[in-house]
């Protein structure tokens, strides 16, 4: 496959190569639209595309269809706008947090949309419509039992009783979300769309959005006219406990910088943290929690080369993991030689269970130090 940012092999001056397949991405993408069967799929890119350059697979989802992009700030939408520039018609973006005085011009020069979570977000968007004189568009966002962004109960009371609350706004969009989608058989998940539905039956009739990566599998009940998927894009399993129905994205090779035999009662690492109890190999790779392989992986976690695991021994410090590399055939074993920290079949979602985590903070962990490829499909 083609890359997009020259050579694969030249990464010398990395302790590591981080590899994405941008056409897994808009696999994705392609796999997650045919399950909603006529509902649109946009795309969340919120935190850099999750970790992995959103002014890279933003196009990339883009050529695949996406036409609606949701992010969590304002900063991260101009800057994939101007990743999306060439793009004819301009796709939707929309902003998570919502808008705060003071940042209608940088709304209005980059046609971001603002997801309203209040009613003083409300009154702030309306009152620079009015300042412009032009209608804006606008998503509104209702609480269905997450108690995080939103309007509450109470706010959406006002609103129902003076809708005229949106003159001069163009809203597009009514939108809330799921709690605990992973988990299907949650009555979480029930409640929240049976309140979500009254409550937007209160408002004026608009397309609505609820399901996220995880919601689009309880159902079509909770795809409406808009799904936004997030992790699931990304490769990361959408439903726990079951086979990943998506396409593996993200490839951590590390390369070894030292091999050393030692034996009983040698210590590694830190804190001695590790004893080795006989003779033992032990492999030195250049990554490190500075990189986001999480400190929580110390003694926990593993990697792979030659086909075999190689546990991780002592604890993991800034710049370096250690590896017991035993029972690695010792053709295997020289530095330069690549470790897989995550590999390409299964690794995110392995990583994330050996770190006590999830997979979306295994993947907006992930350093700035890699060397990063990109495959096109």
């Amino acid at each position: 496959m083609p890359t997009t940012d020259g050579r694969e092999g030249d990464f010398l001056r990395h302790g590591a190569l981080l590899t994405v397949d941008l056409g897994a991405i808009q696999e994705n993408h392609r796999r997650l639209s045919a399950r909603l069967k006529g509902s649109t799929c946009a795309a969340v890119v919120k935190a850099d595309g999750y970790g992995l350059g959103a002014a890279q697979v933003g196009p990339a989802l883009a050529r695949a269809g996406a036409r609606d992009f949701f992010v969590a700030l304002p900063c991260e939408g101009l800057a994939l706008r101007e990743a999306l520039a060439a793009l004819e018609p301009a796709p939707r973006i929309f902003i998570l947090s919502g808008f705060e005085a003071g940042l209608g011009a940088d709304f209005q020069a980059a046609g971001l949309v603002p997801v309203l979570n209040s009613l003083g977000q409300i009154a702030a968007w309306r009152d620079h419509a009015r300042s412009v004189e032009a209608p804006l568009p606008a998503a509104i966002h209702l609480d269905s039992g997450m108690s995080r962004l939103g309007l509450p109960p109470a706010e959406l009371d006002v609103l129902a009783a003076d809708p005229g609350r949106l003159d001069g706004l163009e809203p597009l969009l009514v939108m809330s979300h799921l709690a605990c989608a992973e988990e299907a058989e949650n009555p979480k998940n029930r409640e929240q769309l049976a309140l979500f539905q009254a409550a937007r039956a209160r408002l004026p009739a608009l397309p609505a959005s609820f399901a996220n990566s995880s919601g689009i599998f309880l159902g079509p009940g909770y795809h409406f006219e808009l799904a936004r998927p997030g992790v699931a894009l990304y490769g990361v399993n959408p439903t726990p406990g079951q086979p990943n129905p998506m396409a593996q994205v993200v490839r951590l090779q590390a390369r070894i910088l030292q091999v050393r035999e030692i034996d009983a009662p040698t210590t590694v690492g830190y804190g001695a943290a590790f004893r080795a109890a006989g003779p033992t190999r032990i492999a030195t790779v250049a990554a490190g929690y500075a990189d986001g392989y999480l400190r929580s992986l110390s003694d926990r976690g593993s990697a792979f080369l030659a086909g075999i695991a190689a546990p991780v021994v002592g604890r993991i410090s800034m710049d370096l993991i250690t590896l017991d590399v035993t029972q690695v055939p010792a053709e295997s074993l020289h530095p330069g030689a690549l470790v897989d920290l995550i590999q390409p079949e299964d690794g995110l979602d392995r990583l994330a269970e050996e770190a006590g985590t999830i997979g979306y903070e295994i993947l907006t962990s992930l350093g700035r130090r890699y060397r990063r490829v990109y495959h096109s499909a």
